[in-house]
């Protein structure tokens, strides 16, 4: 199990340095944690942690589930760990099968990561552009507030000034625009836009839940002037909103859908769902990977995709991110201390009134896992699977944090 990580910029103060071989572009929190049970992560000195973190929207299912481990065993079991995508190997071609069963692609990609994701969608949406006949159509939208990767085009489509300023020239022909229909379609009036790309739910950005009347407009902009619409699920997707995909729950079906985090459940893998006109326009040798899904990952993500598509799994999701939403709303009416709460299923976000890094720290000395969305937005991810006992005595842990 990994180290829990922050941002440099995140990192609560106070926090002593720690001495690693590891590239120092994580200051890390100062617990070692060795073991996850249940929801629960439990560091050296058998500190147990609620996690309201879940590495960051990853651990879906939380820590030790049984059907988790079995998938792990039985794929290890087969021998084939990697093949590489020379040859066909089932799992990948059956959990390409289950999510356009699922979705509404007809075709899938998978790779490594989130980041890889939105780059292979920002390729796969040029190529595709410049099939409609007009060969100018490179450039890529992103929102004000948008968080896509931290490789050279995904960074440039990502608006955290202190993430980009050391990388500069970043990747050309990406631009972000303002999250308002009337610039947006000024935007997009040029002849030189092939993609839009959006989180529907904008998790580094402060956990902003995009209003679904904005998205559908944009969907109609995007469709009447032949560009592709991508939408960013990253964090937002597969069950976090109540919903399998975060665009069912808002009825705006886009052009193409990337996702990653939970899909295996902790291995990494990240995927990019398209409809059937763009995949048709992709040819063999213009994309490629050598590790994503592989026969590993694969298997597990099956299993992890038959989980959390279950009906009553994102019933309860739902049920409980109601909760969390009444209880949270509840709280800030009578704290003084936070300013606003935004969120959607089993992901949110407290605006409070002093740096949010400091509500993280306090929160571990409360055995509490959060993290941060800004400077004063404190983000809660708890896995999908934690239960209304667990929620409400984090919620309790988070307030007594906040208060100081």
């Amino acid at each position: 199990m990994t180290s829990l990580t922050l941002p440099l910029e995140a990192m609560p103060t106070g926090a002593a340095p720690i001495q690693s071989d590891l590239l120092g572009v994580y200051k890390r929190a100062p617990m070692k944690l060795v073991r996850g049970e249940g929801v629960e992560l439990i560091d050296e000195t058998g500190k147990r942690y609620l996690d309201f973190v879940s590495g960051i929207g990853v651990n879906a299912l939380g820590y030790g589930d049984p059907g988790l481990e079995r998938a792990i065993t039985e794929a290890l079991s087969s021998g084939l760990i990697h093949s590489s995508n020379l040859y066909r190997t089932d799992p990948g071609e059956e959990l390409a099968k289950e999510l356009t069963r699922l979705s509404f692609a007809s075709k899938v990609f998978f790779c490594n990561s989130g980041a890889e994701a939105n780059e292979g969608a920002f390729k796969f949406a040029r190529k595709w552009a410049k099939s409609t006949g007009n060969s100018a159509k490179t450039e890529i939208v992103a929102l004000r507030g948008g968080f896509h990767g931290r490789l050279f085009a995904s960074l440039a489509a990502t608006d955290r000034p202190s993430y980009r300023a050391p990388f500069r020239p970043l990747a050309g022909g990406i631009s972000i625009c303002e999250r308002d229909l009337t610039e947006l379609s000024a935007a997009l009036d040029a002849e030189t836009v092939a993609a839009v790309i959006v989180e529907p739910v904008q998790g580094e950005g402060g956990v902003r839940v995009l209003d679904a009347s904005f998205l559908a407009s944009l969907r109609e902009l995007t469709r009447k002037k032949n560009i592709a619409l991508i939408f960013d699920e990253i964090q937002c997707g597969l069950g976090r909103t109540g919903h399998l995909f975060a665009y069912e729950r808002i009825g705006v079906v886009p052009d193409m859908v990337t996702l990653a985090k939970p899909l295996a459940g902790g291995l990494p893998m990240g995927a990019v769902l398209m409809t059937e006109a763009i995949g048709a326009e992709m040819n063999a040798g213009e994309h490629g990977t050598t590790f994503g899904g592989g026969p590993l990952v694969a298997s597990v993500a099956r299993y992890v995709l038959s989980r959390i598509a279950d009906p009553s799994f994102l019933a309860t999701v739902k049920e409980n991110g109601a909760w969390l939403r009444e209880k949270l709303g509840t709280l800030a009416e009578k704290s003084n201390r936070i300013r606003a709460v935004r969120g959607v299923g089993m992901m949110w976000g407290i605006d409070v009134v002093e740096p949010a890094a400091e509500v993280v720290r306090r929160a571990w000395a409360n055995e509490l896992l959060t993290l941060t969305a800004g400077d004063h937005t404190v983000r809660l991810l708890p896995p999908l699977v934690m239960g209304r006992a667990d929620l409400e005595c984090g919620v309790d842990r988070l307030m007594s944090a906040i208060e100081g």
